[in-house]
């Protein structure tokens, strides 16, 4: 990897090169001019101290690096959501400046380099290991950098970048306002921010919200965020294989059977993608269900925001050209840096 001229030093802002000089991943550190020294881990840079409140994310993503890969899979589920939330062309990315943020194990982040981006990747979980041993064997020199980082304060110059991609992660973080308002300081002027957000299911009043905080899956999540991520983790496994049975069980075709899952979707712990994913395999399907039972139930933070909200945390960060609905996970979202200055005419991010 090639340190980029987006990054910066956090104390100083200042310029960071590889110490000794060379690719990151041979250095023993990134340094500026006035002493700031960032380890080099495991060949990736690391702007956050370890015990963050992420630590159950890089878990997971080390131990299933690369379940939700499209390159895996042999679907292009990743391909299609990121396409979706950028509003239908993938070629919007190419030649462009992408910041990545919540990278994760790199499911997006090789369908971004793959659409010609040049990109930036940062998590703030130990996940950046599994997203460079993943990306980086592919990507071309000088566009592919990823770094631990925490999104409130980013190694980076503020506005350097044509797209921030947030997919996954805002919703995990201590204040989803305060990260929205981070990742849109990072746009160009006219450049474009894409999220997505959990919300509520659909028609949850106030009884509903009650009874989905009381759900088994909310107060199991409860007690695993009190264990030692490994001990989470394990208890995670165990209880995804022991109940997983019981979902496929119910795999079926007939409104039986449909009021039967929407039943047991309500009433256990564990995700099941039997429905949602048919075009994965037997053992893929248990894969993804064995991660995503750990995500959801190990988080630090969950939060949920309706599309007003969301909308209103991106008008509040001076985004403009706001497009918000109800899609995928919950809310996706895309807005704009005005004015238009700092893009050509007819630039493809110029049209949402």
């Amino acid at each position: 990897m090639i340190v980029p001229a987006a990054l910066r030093c956090r104390p100083h802002e200042q310029l960071l090169a590889a110490d000794p000089p060379g690719e990151v991943e041979d250095a023993g550190a990134l340094v500026c001019a006035s002493g700031c020294r960032v380890p080099v881990v495991r060949g990736v840079p690391r702007f956050v101290a370890p015990g963050h409140y992420a630590g159950s994310f890089g878990l997971q993503w080390n131990a299933y690096r690369l379940t939700q890969l499209d390159s895996h899979t042999g679907a292009t589920i990743s391909r299609d959501r990121l396409a979706r939330c950028l509003g239908g062309d993938l070629d919007v990315v190419r030649d462009r400046d992408v910041l990545e943020v919540g990278c994760g194990a790199g499911r997006f982040t090789e369908v971004l380099l793959a659409s010609g981006a040049r990109l930036v990747a940062c998590d703030l979980s130990e996940a950046v290991e599994a997203n460079r041993a993943n990306c980086a064997p592919r990507a071309e020199p000088g566009r592919y950098f990823v770094c631990q980082a925490d999104v409130t304060a980013l190694p980076v110059a503020p506005g350097s970048f044509d797209l921030v991609i947030a997919l996954g992660m805002v919703q995990h973080t201590p204040s989803p306002e305060r990260t929205i308002e981070a990742l849109a300081a990072q746009l160009r002027p006219g450049g474009l921010l894409v999220l997505d957000h959990y919300t509520w299911p659909p028609g949850a009043g106030r009884l509903g919200r009650l009874a989905f905080a009381l759900s088994p899956r909310s107060l199991i999540r409860q007690v695993l965020r009190l264990l030692p991520a490994r001990a989470a983790f394990a208890a995670c496994t165990a209880l995804t294989r022991a109940l997983l049975p019981v979902h496929r069980l119910f795999w079926r075709r007939g409104s039986a059977a449909g009021a039967a899952r929407r039943g047991l979707h309500f009433a256990s712990p564990v995700f099941d993608y039997y429905d949602k994913l048919p075009q994965l395999s037997r053992e893929q399907l248990t894969e993804w269900a064995l991660l995503d039972t750990h995500d959801g139930l190990t988080d630090r933070f969950k939060h949920r925001r309706s599309a007003e909200e969301v909308a209103a945390a991106l008008a509040a960060a001076g985004l403009v050209d706001v497009d918000v609905r109800y899609a995928g996970n919950g809310v996706e979202a895309r807005a704009r840096k005005g004015p238009r200055a700092g893009l050509a005419p007819g630039a493809p991010l110029d049209s949402m």
